[in-house]
């Protein structure tokens, strides 16, 4: 019989100078030293054999292929051995360690509606000391887009591809139609689910958005731990619904119905679940993906008092001062260029001169209440922060730091259709702002001042709507305490992770071929090895129930007043003029028409209608 395993020597010698390197290599790759002395054990009463069977054997038995047989299945056994006691131990000796994986952990944190010119690292005055030392140990970008809503934004963030394509192009619609399913779809795949199938744990808590049908929940979309709102928002304290088809709040744990813990301040509870989960595999060799989708500060306006008295009286000269305030120290940082201007206010802005005091006073307590829901989003940052030092794992932690689009404009209470239902349930008077059962929100007054130095706020399409504070910081970013003042996209994000992960986005998933990430990787930036991401020919749109948008380069075309129609783009030069107020399409026609050319190509790429097709909301 033929061998070609082992090369048996006619010389005693060698014949055991070669099984005792298998025997010594068997204990190498097992790696237990506490039970090592048993092995060793092992290997002297195979030893033994070994020799007596070899001495006894004549010339010609030597070359046997019986005795070969015989000593062959002694070490076959041996290893057996080995492979099956192995497996129930791990090694007590450090230095014989198998590797843990050295890819990154990564930290996925998105604040709900917080506004541009908030943070303290951007120039903003409400503390967050927390995420402040992310800036100095990263980098900030100044110029980072996302859409102009929420479900859209964590659409696009998680999957790297337009709304559209990944099927939410509507917030809160749901049809057949291509495009508009109001949740995600198989023609993308997502964060956890690429991640995961790479070998990373994958855990989330906070705000979906994404769905409400079972098929939809995030434990079918890769994460394998979540306490998630299903819907896109809730009361902080407890699970009273805002909306009237979900008069409690829908939450699920792990796919199943879960429970809100009455009394528990939502930041507070989801950085526990996370902190929970991390836990759960903590010290098992295996990098993890942990996606903290904060509620706050989203509306209503509701916070613990040790978080906003130490704002009470900082506001009381109104939003347009605070505006003004936050324009100037965002040039003071470097956030925005010193030629840019300050954009008048919306038209639903009521000059803060002719409100009466009354008036005055309750505006103030709402953006002492805003400031005091920021300043304990920072706290829980810290907690996450501190956890993951305590566990040995920051150093090894990359933490993206984003909002989800810009400053929040709405107030519901008094909504015609969302109204009714959230005043039987809450109330808005002064004495009671901030607690469980007040609904405050800071309207577009506030919103401008967060919104700063840009034109509008959430849902509009303009920079103040989709321009967004986003800082990374951990292994790989070599640029510490800089600002990025080119064009990146949320759609970058997830490719950008894959990097990181030392993976690639897959052509097909789950049996089907998928869309092609439309987002470009910036690891290369933050690690020094490129200058920019996105080159001037680089085409970036977004549309959403009407309003639209596209940008190549520094030009840009807005189209902001629904109904859609194709002849209200205006053209704007965002190098010369940030505030979106000089249109330039008869002095730039060329210009004009080239971009026109590229949004028609766009909607068409991504199927948009006009108008939205109807579905149910």
């Amino acid at each position: 019989m033929k061998d070609d395993l082992y090369n048996f020597q006619d010389n005693e010698t060698e014949q055991l100078k070669q099984y005792e390197n298998v025997f010594t290599l068997g204990n190498v790759v097992t790696c237990k030293g506490n039970i090592k002395a048993s092995f060793l054990h092992g290997k002297q009463v195979v030893f033994h054999y070994m020799k007596k069977i070899i001495k006894s054997k004549s010339s010609k038995e030597k070359s046997s292929w019986k005795v070969d047989y015989i000593i062959r299945n002694i070490i076959v056994q041996y290893f057996l051995f080995l492979i099956i006691v192995g497996s129930l131990y791990s090694c007590s000796n450090p230095s014989q360690e198998s590797k843990q994986d050295q890819r990154p952990n990564i930290l996925l944190i998105v604040a709900d509606d917080l506004g541009y010119a908030d943070l303290g690292c951007y120039g903003g005055d409400i503390e967050t000391p927390n995420i402040d030392r992310l800036a100095s140990t990263g980098l900030r970008f100044s110029n980072f887009h996302t859409s102009p809503l929420c479900a859209p934004t964590r659409a696009m963030l998680l999957s790297g591809n337009d709304n559209h394509i990944a099927g939410m192009g509507v917030q809160s619609l749901v049809t057949n139609e291509f495009g508009y399913e109001g949740k995600l779809t198989d023609r993308i795949a997502i964060i956890p689910e690429v991640l995961g199938n790479a070998g990373y744990h994958t855990y989330m808590a906070g705000k979906w958005h994404l769905g409400m049908d079972s098929l939809s929940n995030p434990n079918q979309k890769g994460f394998e731990h979540s306490f998630v709102n299903l819907r896109g928002a809730g009361n902080h304290y407890n699970d009273q619904g805002i909306f009237k088809e979900t008069p409690v709040t829908i939450y699920t744990e792990d796919g199943k119905p879960a429970k809100w813990e009455n009394g528990k301040y939502s930041t507070d509870y989801y950085t526990d679940k996370l902190i929970q989960y991390i836990d759960i595999n903590k010290g098992d060799g295996k990098p993890f993906f942990v996606f903290a989708a904060y509620t706050s500060p989203h509306w209503p306006l509701q916070a613990d008092e040790k978080y906003w008295k130490k704002y009470e009286g900082r506001y009381d000269d109104g939003y347009e001062k605070l505006k003004e305030r936050r324009f100037e120290s965002l040039k003071r940082v470097g956030m925005v260029p010193e030629n840019a201007v300050l954009p008048p206010n919306h038209e639903r802005v009521i000059p803060w001169d002719s409100l009466s005091e009354a008036e005055k006073k309750k505006e103030a307590r709402k953006m002492e209440l805003y400031a005091g829901m920021v300043d304990n989003l920072d706290f829980n940052i810290g907690r996450l922060i501190q956890h993951l030092k305590d566990i040995g794992e920051f150093e090894n932690t990359l933490i993206l730091f984003m909002s989800d689009n810009g400053a929040a404009s709405e107030d519901f209470y008094y909504h015609d259709t969302y109204g009714p239902f959230i005043r039987e349930n809450f109330n808005d008077d002064y004495e009671n702002m901030g607690k469980p059962n007040s609904f405050i929100s800071y309207g577009p007054q506030w919103a401008e001042a967060g919104s700063s130095p840009f034109r509008y706020f959430k849902g509009h399409i303009t920079e103040g709507g989709i321009t967004a504070p986003m800082i990374i910081s951990g292994p790989g970013v070599e640029k510490k305490n800089e600002i990025y003042a080119g064009l990146v996209t949320l759609m970058d994000i997830a490719p950008s992770f894959y990097q990181a992960a030392g993976t690639e986005y897959p052509a097909t998933f789950r049996n089907k071929k998928i869309y092609p990430l439309k987002g470009k990787s910036f690891m290369n930036l933050i690690s020094g090895a490129a200058e920019q991401v996105h080159d001037e020919e680089y085409i970036f749109g977004l549309e959403h129930r009407g309003r639209a948008m596209l940008r190549k380069g520094d030009w840009k075309i807005v189209n902001n007043n629904p109904p859609f129609q194709p002849e209200n783009f205006k053209l704007y030069n965002l190098f010369n003029d940030l505030a979106e107020l000089n249109d330039l399409r008869e002095q730039e026609k060329d210009k004009y028409e080239e971009l026109m050319d590229e949004w028609f190509k766009f909607s068409k790429e991504i199927k948009a209608q006009f108008p939205s097709p109807e579905g149910e909301e």
